[in-house]
């Protein structure tokens, strides 16, 4: 298979922001009065748009949480993406051994996509090519953004191939008519040893993980 693109997702897999996010976002919701341990965070939201998180977040404090609690837990967010985030070990590699077009689809929004591949010194790899959960009506695990990114890039659904770390994201890739493969660095995802997905645990083997498919 000869891609006509491959996309990228952000968080966990261009930047290794998960924990730093979910612990900032625990903390967050501390002082509206919900105990969300970090880890719990993760696994209800990883991978997931805004829209959905507010609604989960909303749901279990059984009211709408402050109106300026995303903009307050962006500005925290921000403050420790300077001063601790980093790019996921190895991807500068798999980046420069990846002959194909890329580009970075991501459930945040624009700003926090932005932010987190200026700080870790990606952004320049995909100049203009980066696509946002605000782009489309529906976020993961929805195929829409996926497909969004495929017509801006005039590439071939069944063509593409999607890096992700999250089901959500694996969901949406199989929705859109794509082949995903599932970034597990650290172990894997139970949802993805039961499934076909191709999983992988170090960048560095991407590059040749694609050239043999």
């Amino acid at each position: 298979m000869t891609p006509d693109l491959v996309i990228f997702d952000c968080d966990g897999v261009l930047v290794d922001s998960e924990i730093i996010s979910n612990s900032v976002l625990s903390e967050s919701l501390e002082t509206v009065g919900l105990d969300i341990p970090p880890d719990v965070c993760i696994d209800l939201f990883l991978g997931k748009s805004w829209d959905y998180c507010f609604s989960v977040i909303k749901k279990r404090l059984g009211t709408d949480p402050p109106h300026n609690f995303h903009e307050t837990y962006m500005e925290k967010l921000f403050v420790q993406f300077e001063k601790n985030l980093k790019p996921v070990e190895d991807i500068h590699f798999a980046l420069e051994n990846i002959p194909y077009p890329k580009c970075v689809a991501s459930s945040g929004p624009h700003l926090k996509i932005s932010k987190t591949l200026s700080v870790t010194g990606l952004l320049e790899r995909f100049g203009e090519h980066v696509y946002s959960g605000d782009d489309v009506k529906s976020g993961k695990p929805a195929p829409d953004l996926f497909l969004h990114a495929a017509v801006k890039m005039s590439a071939t659904p069944s063509n593409t191939l999607v890096i992700e770390d999250s089901t959500a994201g694996v969901e949406a890739a199989y929705s859109a008519g794509m082949t995903p493969l599932a970034f597990c660095s650290k172990k894997t995802n139970p949802a993805f040893g039961q499934s076909k997905t191709i999983v992988f645990r170090s960048m560095r083997e991407l590059p040749d993980l694609i050239n043999r498919l």
